[in-house]
């Protein structure tokens, strides 16, 4: 993946300034969790229009009281294998940072876990893969119950371009 729209410098550090209020959620036998300043709502699938010519994991918009929001697959950003959506399957309406300001953004998941309170002691760093694996959209890993849950950056979840073509079909 390429770089969001954030330097990598500033998913490190402290892991203190990490802490907080984070939703989980499953996405192929893995928990991850968002914070939750950056969540909008939670809504069950619904018909979604695909865009010709789009990206694979760019599902295609939906029509959200009156808003048209695009909608991607984490699965298949991810590159993880794809799977029929369930009951459990669900939307979370993501505000993500884009040039234009804030872009909102429907990000599918396999399922919603709970709302977690992480403490800065129960957050690792993110693991460094070496060169060839980017993984500044990693805030950090939380360790919880045995466990551990992959905290993320949505912002750098996306790179620049694909956040730029989202805002363009928005």
């Amino acid at each position: 993946m390429t770089q969001g729209t954030h330097a990598p410098d500033q998913t490190k550090g402290a892991p203190a300034r990490k802490a907080g209020k984070y939703l989980t959620f499953s996405l192929a036998d893995e928990e991850y969790g968002i914070g939750i300043l950056k969540i909008k709502e939670i809504i069950g699938m619904m018909p979604i229009t695909t865009i010709p010519q789009a990206p694979r994991f760019v599902k295609g918009v939906i029509n959200l009281r009156g808003r048209v929001i695009p909608v991607i697959d984490l699965r298949m950003r991810f590159n993880m294998a794809e799977v029929e959506y369930t009951d459990r399957t669900c939307i979370i309406v993501v505000e993500i940072a884009s040039h234009s300001g804030t872009l909102t953004i429907g990000v599918v998941v396999d399922s919603v876990s709970e709302v977690l309170n992480v403490k800065g002691e129960d957050i690792e760093e993110r693991p460094d893969f070496g060169t060839r694996l980017n993984t500044d959209y990693i805030l950090g890993m939380a360790k919880m119950e045995g466990g551990v849950k992959i905290l993320l950056d949505i912002d750098l979840a996306l790179s620049t371009e694909d956040i730029a073509a989202l805002d363009k079909a928005a």
